[in-house]
């Protein structure tokens, strides 16, 4: 099964509230950026601890470069 931006974004979309969330990518290399209230205090690598568990196997499976940016709410709105 090839792998797209829009099944990894349905994953996480599916295991965590967002609000909100993008994923580029080219079958092979995917970027995400997620926002969402489960991050908040939370470290860096606890938050893509999150994420990894909306993906489960696939990460392991399918999913062999997944970089991403994430950010609470607030942190989000400070980037614009």
């Amino acid at each position: 099964m090839t792998v797209t931006p829009e099944s990894i974004r349905l994953n996480i979309e599916q295991g965590m509230h967002t609000s909100h969330l993008t994923v580029v990518g080219d079958g092979q290399h995917f970027e995400a950026v997620v926002v969402s209230d489960a991050f908040f205090g939370k470290s860096r690598v606890q938050r893509h601890q999150l994420v990894y568990q909306t993906l489960g196997d696939r990460m392991r499976a399918e999913i062999h470069a997944l970089s991403m940016k994430t950010f609470t709410p607030q942190e989000w709105q400070n980037q614009s």
